[in-house]
């Protein structure tokens, strides 16, 4: 293979051409500020509803309701904290899980220093948060229950639609944060009883440094960001109007055919998973084997540093990751993987590898033949593997 391979989508991916030619022409020549009220300005604005229109069309939702921020962070922590400080006074009892994205957990920390109280239900082994636990941990105090759409590690896909159901009926503020699964999972707003909802445009092709909130009519959500009146008062800054374009046509794209596009991914991921557990002994695949993203494979293996193994990847032209991107530079074990029950000394042999829409079954089949030698040989200088050989900590 003389071509570098990618597989770190859930990292992010690339811009498609057709996002970026739509873009180019608002970095140029309709540079207008969509809040001027002359010709450049309202031309603009034309093309900002566009975006708020194809995102809403994608999510079943109401344009009105879609506010675009600088990242699903911002999203993140704009549903969390906005809901939370709009509705202090009904209560101060959160619910999310172990798993969540750390823009969602540490938004959590924060309130929790603030005098909010934050319950993180457990998963089970794949990942899964059972939604009665939901509703029993729900008190007269709850004000706000946020569970992820997908893991963004690990893959698993939550029962959300039974878990807007029970918030819907305790009269409870459902927020998810769908930043992984936009493209990959069909998301109707009014179907699951979603209140609040992030994106982010680089998850599904589009730009990096956009993404998009949507609020349902009538949800209070204090605004973090004060100044201008952009965003029909509720999010201040001057609009990123090149990539707002972009997102938009992104998810026009990304929703077109998430049948076709899971079908497709769903093969080369199951090639994938197969051939690692027929080739490397001490394997543990991570995540729910069918509830799951369709271009996510998650491993664990014993014996060795995922760090190394991810390195060794790399000289070999394949990019992956051990975990989620935005934790890369640290030393500690994905607490995802700790929240499944996985001890520290397997969870930090952990491999994470995403598929997009531009890698082919020639790219599977090597890193097929790449990655089984590449675990043996750092096996082979690991002291634990060479003490215990032959035995085996997990099945």
């Amino acid at each position: 293979m003389g071509d570098r391979i990618y597989l770190d989508h859930a990292a992010t991916t690339y811009t498609k051409p057709e996002v970026l030619e739509e873009m180019l022409p608002y970095f140029t020549k309709q540079y207008g500020n969509p809040s001027s009220v002359h010709s450049f300005g309202r031309e603009s604005r034309k093309a900002m509803d566009l975006a708020r229109e194809r995102t809403a069309k994608a999510l079943n939702a109401n344009p009105n309701d879609i506010f675009f921020t600088g990242s699903g962070t911002e999203a993140d922590n704009w549903a969390v904290k906005g809901a939370a400080l709009a509705n202090r006074k009904k209560g101060n009892h959160i619910i999310t899980t172990t798993i969540e994205h750390h823009a969602v957990l540490h938004t959590c920390n924060y309130l929790e220093q603030n005098g909010f109280d934050v319950t993180y239900l457990p998963v089970d082994e794949y990942g899964i948060v059972d939604a009665e636990q939901v509703r029993n941990a729900i008190t007269d105090q709850t004000i706000l229950v946020s569970v992820m759409t997908a893991n963004n590690e690990i893959g698993t896909i939550q029962p959300i639609k039974e878990i807007g159901a029970i918030t819907r009926e305790k009269g409870v503020l459902f927020h998810t944060d769908a930043v992984q699964a936009i493209g990959s999972v069909p998301i109707d707003v009014d179907d699951m009883n979603i209140d609040l909802l992030s994106l982010a445009a680089h998850k599904f092709y589009g730009p990096k440094g956009i993404g998009a909130l949507y609020i349902r009519k009538g949800v209070k959500a204090q605004q973090m960001l004060h100044g201008g009146a952009q965003e029909r008062n509720r999010r201040a800054g001057t609009e990123n109007l090149p990539a707002i374009v972009g997102l938009g046509k992104a998810i026009e794209m990304a929703a077109l055919d998430i049948p076709g596009h899971n079908a497709r991914l769903e093969a080369l991921r199951n090639r994938l998973i197969t051939g690692i557990l027929s080739t490397v002994e001490h394997a543990r695949l991570n995540g729910h084997p069918e509830k799951r993203l369709s271009g996510n494979v998650n491993f664990c293996f014993e014996f060795i540093e995922g760090e190394a193994l991810l390195l060794s990847l790399d000289i070999k032209g394949i990019a992956g990751s051990s975990g989620s991107a935005c934790t890369s530079g640290t030393l500690d074990p994905s607490h995802v993987l700790l929240a499944i029950g996985l001890p520290h000394e397997i969870a930090h042999g952990s491999l994470r590898l995403t598929l997009g829409e531009q890698n082919t079954q020639e790219e599977i089949d090597y890193v097929l033949e790449v990655l089984p030698q590449l675990v043996q040989r750092l096996r082979e200088m690991s002291p634990l593997f060479n003490q215990q050989k032959g035995g085996q900590i997990f099945v």
